[in-house]
């Protein structure tokens, strides 16, 4: 059995224990992590509230995956297209926050987002020179700051 069906398997005797009825397909990418894609109609219930659930439900397989392979290898899962809408959502959120912070010169913040959500904020600010990004704070009180660059200074 190869790494993808493997995989496959895994995902597959995971989503069977939830009792949850779905097709599982696995692909690799560029750099060789697992994306494992769920089609399910039960899509609520796997990526949960914010995509709590399917955070989780990836940190799981991911652990599996790599004990069954006896290598740690990263394993994305995404629930019909969740990840792409939830990628466009917040790179709106983004511009709108740069709009936001430019038209009133103070910081725009943005809590309650994951790593990987602040990580797409600050990707798609990266090229406008007119706004900085920064994250402060720790744990669960983490916010993303979305500022206008300061023309003045020095």
């Amino acid at each position: 059995m190869d790494d993808i069906q493997a995989v496959t398997s895994i995902a597959e005797e995971l989503l069977g224990k939830l009792e949850i009825v779905g097709t599982v397909t696995v692909t690799t990418d560029e750099t060789d992590a697992f994306r494992v894609n769920i089609s399910t109609e039960e899509t609520g219930l796997l990526i949960g509230h914010h995509g709590k659930t399917l955070e989780s439900l990836q940190v799981i397989l991911g652990i599996i995956v790599s004990k069954k392979l006896g290598r740690w290898v990263k394993t994305y899962v995404n629930v019909g297209d969740y990840r792409e809408k939830r990628e466009e959502a917040l790179m709106h959120m983004a511009q709108r926050a740069a709009e936001r912070a430019l038209a009133s010169g103070r910081p725009v913040e943005l809590s309650r987002l994951s790593p990987a959500e602040r990580r797409i904020i600050h990707l798609t600010l990266s090229g406008d020179e007119r706004i900085i990004t920064e994250s402060s704070g720790e744990g669960d009180e983490r916010v993303l700051l979305v500022k206008p660059k300061l023309e003045d200074a020095v």
